[in-house]
């Protein structure tokens, strides 16, 4: 049986303005939409809703044609870039606003978590919003009673259960708000990517809630995130929003593989790492060089990815006694981690005046997060020379956590990073 089904469905926005311009005009709509319950006459085409760049329409479909169904018990994950139209397909879903055209249709009462704060009234306790979260849903008090110690259990803010919500931080909001929404026993549970906002031991409670809600309870589970590594082990199928249009639905690997090969840029306009190459010894010539299958100067690393395979092409007039050293960094610049080898003996690479390759394969540190960073490389020997530098010659962006609930990489707590090969 279907919880939910999309058909044909769109969101449109007008920026800027929100008015017809005049008030016939607007009374006119909203006598055919809210009266007649047709669509709105005053619809235009409009452009699709690609952020990065300007349009000629004041009108932007934030989604356009969604059509897909989820069967009860599923678990279903929603992916795609900023401004995709995740969050406006979860608000639609939620009735935090309707659709312009096409049709939602839900079996089962939705427990929604879309940011921090949804569905709690501020000025209200904790135990306040909770009764007042479970009679929205159409609980009975004795209903609520019995869910509440468990609730306020699984939350950890029993000390602060009886105060207004306004005092707890964005954390303790969240740690209730979910609570609240898994426990209160929904058909269809609607998570975004709020659980960012939880720390690493909330994350896992709440990974662990959802699963045992769609597995144990044959719930159906909505979720979106960042964290490709949460969406595969949490979902079972997935579906890819691109600029407000699906772009594939299907199981989760085959949706998250599209949806990482479709980041890629294109190649064709691109810069090679060897363009990054400066000062390079004038006996030395560099042929090629790849950084995991890869020619170009950017790169993008799955969820399942933790070794660098870093291949050196060229040619040598000169012997040379070298080895790769490469430093990663934050976008702004700052030396997170490096394999940075030592004058050790038998390891380094002796080579002959002629054609040589070398290769490194190197892994990365376990808790690098996703986003953003600069490689940095050389070929040099040990405290020595540089036989030639490559600054910033590769952006490496990385989708999801090499291990759940991993932190950000970053100097602050861990410091310089030893890294090794394999």
């Amino acid at each position: 049986m279907k919880a939910i089904e999309f058909i044909n469905v769109g969101k449109q926005y007008r920026l800027g303005v929100i008015s017809t311009g005049t008030f016939s005009k607007d009374f006119d709509r909203w006598w055919t939409m809210n009266v007649l319950h047709k669509e709105d006459p005053y619809l235009k085409i409009g452009d699709v809703n690609v952020r990065s760049s300007k349009g000629d329409s004041d009108i932007v479909w934030a989604l356009k044609d969604i059509s897909f169904s989820v069967e009860e018990g599923d678990v279903i994950g929603i992916i795609g870039k900023n401004g995709a139209g995740k969050s406006t397909l979860l608000k639609l879903l939620s009735r935090v606003t309707a659709p312009t055209v096409g049709e939602i249709r839900v079996n089962g009462r939705i427990a929604s978590l879309l940011e921090v704060g949804t569905g709690f009234h501020p000025e209200m306790t904790g135990r306040e919003n909770i009764y007042m979260n479970g009679a929205i849903m159409g609980m009975t008090k004795a209903e609520i009673k019995r869910k509440f110690d468990e609730i306020v259990d699984f939350s950890g803010c029993e000390r602060y259960i009886d105060t207004p919500v306004k005092r707890y931080s964005s954390g303790m909001t969240v740690r209730l708000g979910f609570s609240v929404a898994a426990h209160l026993e929904p058909e269809i549970l609607v998570v975004d990517e709020v659980l960012a906002v939880g720390d690493a031991e909330f994350q896992k409670k709440a990974l662990g809630k959802m699963q045992e809600v769609s597995r144990g309870q044959g719930r159906t589970v909505i979720f979106v995130s960042h964290n490709m590594t949460a969406i595969h082990n949490l979902c079972q199928k997935g579906v890819v929003l691109k600029d407000g249009m699906m772009d594939f639905a299907g199981h989760v690997d085959d949706a998250i593989d599209h949806y990482l090969k479709s980041t890629e840029l294109n190649t064709a306009n691109q810069k090679l790492i060897t363009d990054g190459i400066r000062k390079c010894k004038s006996f030395l010539k560099i042929h090629e060089i790849q950084i995991n299958g890869t020619p170009y100067n950017t790169t993008s690393l799955s969820h399942n990815q933790e070794v660098l395979d870093v291949l050196i092409k060229g040619a040598t007039e000169m012997p040379m006694r070298c080895d790769v050293r490469m430093i990663i960094k934050s976008p702004g610049g700052t030396p997170l981690a490096g394999y940075v080898p030592g004058s050790y003996t038998g390891q380094l690479y002796n080579i002959q005046p002629g054609d040589f390759t070398i290769e490194r394969h190197i892994r990365l540190p376990k808790y690098m997060s996703d986003g953003d960073y600069l490689i940095e490389l050389y070929l040099h020997e040990p405290f020595r020379q540089d036989f030639f530098e490559a600054p910033d010659c590769l952006t490496m962006h990385i989708e999801g956590f090499y291990e759940p609930y991993a932190r950000s990489l970053s100097l602050s707590c861990e410091g310089f990073i030893g890294l090794e090969s394999v």
